[in-house]
C-alpha cells in the first residue's frame, strides 16, 4: 500500500501491481516536495527569531566589534548611590576570553542622527530600572552641573601621587616639593545624581580589543597621562602594561600607543588586547611653514585643512579631542602673516573667527571619515586656567592656592571657544559626546602645578617668576574628566 503524502488525507485504496512503479515516482516527488518545504519552514523560522533576538544578546558590549554609537545628548544614564558604593560582582567580575577580532554575523544598523539638547534644557529625571548590576534604578542627569564635595570616606585620590610612573614631571606636583594635599580629596557630586564610582577593571573590559585615541595638545596629554594611572591600578601584573616602542612620556613626543596585555603572550582574562594612545594635534587643523622673501621660514595655520596626524585617528575606536589653550598663544592670537584658507595667507584674521574656522574644518572630517555605529567620538571641553596678575608668560601666579573656588563670576564663566564648539557640534551628522568640563574646572584654582612643575633640588630656590596655573597637578582634576568618560561608557550600554 501507498503511504499517503499528508496525515491528514483520507486513506487510499491498494494500488494495483501495474500501477506501483509510477506511484513509486508520485511517492517520491511528494516526499522531496514536503521536505523542501519543511526546510524553507525551518529557515525561515531561524531568520525571525534571529531577527527578534534582543540585540544586546548579539552584540555584547564586551564584544570588539560592539556598536559604539551614542546619543550627542549632554544627559547621561548614572546609577544610584547604593548601587555606585556597593558594585555588584557582576560588574567587577572578569569574563571569558573573547576573540576581538570576531565579527558578529549581522553588524548592527547605524543609528539615525539625534540633534543634542540645548545645555539648558538637560533636565534630571528617572529612567526605568535594569535587571542586573542596575536592578535599584537608574538616574540621567546633567553631569556637570555640580560641585566639588570633600572626600570624607578616603577613597580620594585614586591613585597615589608617588606610584604611577607615566606621570611626566612637569604634572608630579608632591614629587617636586608640593607639600599640601587637601586638593586631592575632592570629588565632583553633579546635582541630581552620583557618577559611578571609577572601575579600572570594568573600564579595561568595556574597551576589550579597542583602540582609545587621545587627540590634542598637551592638556590631552595631562588626561592621557591620568587615564594611564587609573588603568594601571586594576592590573594584577602592571609590568604588562607597556610602551609598545619603548618610549618614555616627555614633551617632545607626540604619538606613544600603551597596550594591556597578557602573561607572557598567554591569552589570559586580563590580557584586554586594548591600546590607550595620545597624538599631539595643538589645532586639529594643519600646521606648516612658508618661506618668505628673504629665505626664512615662518610658520602657518591651514585652518580648512586637517592635521597630518589624522590618518592615525581612523584606526581609533574611541577618540577624544580638544584644543584651545595653544590659540590663545603670541602668534596665534595676533593673527599676523599666520591663518591660511584656500592656498590664501591672510595679512591679517581674527584669532576667533580663525578657531571657529578650524573647529568647522574638525566637524567635516569627523562627518566624513567616522562611522557612527562602530566609533565613538567624544569632544573634551576647554579647561579653566587661573592666572593671577598677569598670564602664562607675564607674571602670573596661582601660587598658594589650596581650596576650590566658592563663589564669584568665574564660576559662571564660560569661553566664547565653548559655545562655538556647541554650535559645530549641534549641526554635524555623526553624534559627537561633548565632554564639557568647563564649569567643573572653573571651580578649581588649587589644582595646578604653579611653581612645583619641576623637581626642586634641595637648597635650590623655586623660580616664581613662571607659574603653570593651566594644566593640573596628577593626581588631579584629570581623574575627574576620566570619571566623566567611564560614566559615558557606562551610559552607552544602558542605551544599547
Amino acid at each position: 500500500m501507498i503511504v499517503p503524502p499528508t496525515a491528514a488525507a483520507p486513506m487510499a485504496p491498494p494500488v494495483p501491481p501495474l500501477l506501483l512503479p509510477h506511484a513509486k515516482r508520485c511517492r517520491t516527488v511528494a516526499v522531496a516536495a514536503v521536505s523542501s518545504v519543511s526546510l524553507s519552514a525551518f529557515i525561515f523560522l531561524c531568520l525571525l527569531l534571529l531577527d527578534l533576538a534582543p540585540h544586546r544578546v548579539l552584540y555584547s558590549r564586551l564584544s570588539a566589534s560592539s556598536d559604539l554609537s551614542v546619543s550627542p545628548s549632554r544627559e547621561v544614564f548614572i546609577l544610584p548611590q547604593d548601587t555606585v558604593d556597593n558594585p555588584p560582582s557582576s560588574v567587577t567580575e572578569v569574563p571569558q576570553r573573547r576573540d576581538p577580532h570576531r565579527t558578529p554575523p549581522f553588524p548592527p544598523p547605524p543609528r539615525p542622527f539625534e540633534p543634542p539638547k540645548p545645555a539648558d534644557s538637560a533636565q534630571a529625571t528617572d529612567v526605568e530600572a535594569r535587571p542586573g548590576a542596575d536592578s535599584a534604578g537608574i538616574k540621567k542627569c546633567d553631569v556637570y552641573l555640580g560641585k566639588w564635595e570633600r572626600d570624607e570616606e578616603g577613597r580620594y585620590p585614586l591613585y597615589q601621587p608617588d606610584s604611577c610612573p607615566y606621570v611626566d614631571e612637569a604634572y608630579t606636583c608632591q614629587e617636586n616639593g608640593r607639600r599640601d594635599s587637601d586638593y586631592l580629596k575632592w570629588k565632583w557630586k553633579p546635582d541630581g545624581c552620583h557618577l559611578p564610582r571609577f572601575n579600572g577593571t570594568d573600564f579595561l573590559e568595556r574597551i576589550r580589543g579597542k583602540r582609545l585615541m587621545f587627540v590634542g595638545d598637551s592638556m590631552n596629554r595631562n588626561q592621557f597621562e591620568s587615564m594611564l594611572c587609573l588603568l594601571r591600578e586594576a592590573l594584577p601584573d602592571k609590568s604588562k602594561m607597556y610602551e609598545t616602542r619603548g618610549y618614555k612620556i616627555t614633551k617632545g613626543r607626540g604619538y606613544f600607543i600603551f597596550k594591556f596585555a597578557g602573561l607572557d603572550g598567554l591569552k589570559l582574562s586580563f590580557d584586554y588586547d586594548c591600546t590607550v594612545e595620545f597624538v599631539r594635534s595643538h589645532f586639529l587643523a594643519r600646521e606648516g611653514v612658508r618661506i618668505n622673501r628673504l629665505g626664512n621660514s615662518n610658520p602657518i595655520l591651514s585652518i580648512d585643512r586637517i592635521d597630518k596626524s589624522a590618518k592615525r585617528w581612523k584606526r581609533a575606536d574611541i577618540l577624544v579631542f580638544n584644543t584651545g589653550h595653544w590659540w590663545t598663544h603670541g602668534k596665534t592670537a595676533r593673527g599676523k602673516n599666520y591663518y591660511q584658507e584656500g592656498g590664501v595667507l591672510y595679512p591679517q584674521f581674527d584669532a576667533t573667527e580663525a578657531y571657529k574656522k578650524a573647529i568647522k574644518t574638525w566637524g567635516r572630517w569627523i562627518d566624513h571619515n567616522v562611522d557612527p555605529a562602530k566609533q565613538l567620538i567624544i569632544y573634551r571641553g576647554y579647561s579653566a586656567a587661573h592666572f593671577r596678575g598677569g598670564d602664562w608668560d607675564s607674571g602670573g601666579t596661582c601660587k598658594g592656592e589650596r581650596e576650590p573656588v566658592k563663589t564669584g563670576a568665574l564660576l559662571d564663566s564660560y569661553p566664547l571657544k565653548m559655545k562655538i564648539v556647541e554650535d559645530v557640534i549641534k549641526r554635524m551628522h555623526v553624534p559627537v559626546v561633548l565632554l564639557n568640563v568647563t564649569k567643573l574646572t572653573n571651580y578649581r584654582k588649587d589644582g595646578h602645578p604653579s611653581v612645583y612643575g619641576k623637581k626642586v633640588i634641595e637648597g635650590e630656590k623655586t623660580s616664581k617668576r613662571r607659574q603653570d596655573c593651566s594644566h593640573w597637578c596628577l593626581p588631579g582634576i584629570p581623574d575627574a574628566w576620566n570619571e566623566l568618560i567611564y560614566a559615558t561608557l557606562v551610559q552607552q550600554q544602558h542605551r544599547q
